[in-house]
């Protein structure tokens, strides 16, 4: 839908996730953005000063949503639930924002350049270390946040790539591997919780 009035920024957003959805970030410039969003070539450069910093402002998006839906799906739950949980809303939002999750943690973008990327990325990490944290003992606790995040980061990136095997790849076998995924990882960190 062509930009009219308002809210510039945010037509140029809407503009770039749709490119990013149908074609990918490679194809993602600001020309054909706001081509899309109905303005003159020159206007993305109000609010963006380069592709990337278009890119990084989708990609900001995406791990304030991820945060957000992590968050909502810890609340009111501790231990193991908790972690389930977190792993569960992880995969979620690869599942449902392939492109976007893509963008997130893909080669397209350098986070250095850009510290409110950084900062918002790292809080999703944070949330898992805390869960973590509550129930791994400390000698212990950085190799399982690491592998909880690897756990759930490549079965995210398997789906949201679309590499897994046709037979894995039906949504009801998909749910149940990644359930079953999830609590051998726990049953393994249990096992390693407990006093020797």
């Amino acid at each position: 839908m062509p930009y009219h009035h308002g809210d510039l920024r945010r037509a140029l957003l809407a503009a770039g996730l749709s490119l990013l959805e149908k074609r990918g970030p490679a194809q993602v410039s600001l020309r054909e953005v706001a081509r899309v969003a109905g303005v003159s070539h020159n206007a993305p450069y109000r609010h963006f000063d380069s592709r990337e910093a278009l890119l990084a402002a989708l990609a900001a998006d995406g791990f304030e949503a991820l945060g957000v839906a992590m968050e909502q799906a810890a609340e009111g739950r501790t231990g193991f639930e908790r972690l389930r949980a977190l792993g569960i809303a992880y995969i979620a939002f690869a599942r449902a924002q392939p492109a976007v999750y893509l963008l997130m943690f893909g080669p397209e973008l350098v986070k250095d350049p850009f510290p409110a990327l950084k900062a918002v990325a790292e809080r999703s990490f944070e949330v898992l270390r805390q869960a973590i944290e509550t129930i791994v003992p400390v000698e212990t606790r950085r190799a399982a946040v690491i592998g909880a995040w690897a756990l759930v980061h490549g079965l995210s990136h398997l789906i949201a790539d679309h590499q897994f095997p046709p037979d894995f790849a039906e949504e009801d076998k998909l749910d149940a591997l990644i359930e079953d995924v999830l609590a051998i990882y726990r049953q393994g960190l249990a096992r390693g919780a407990e006093p020797h």
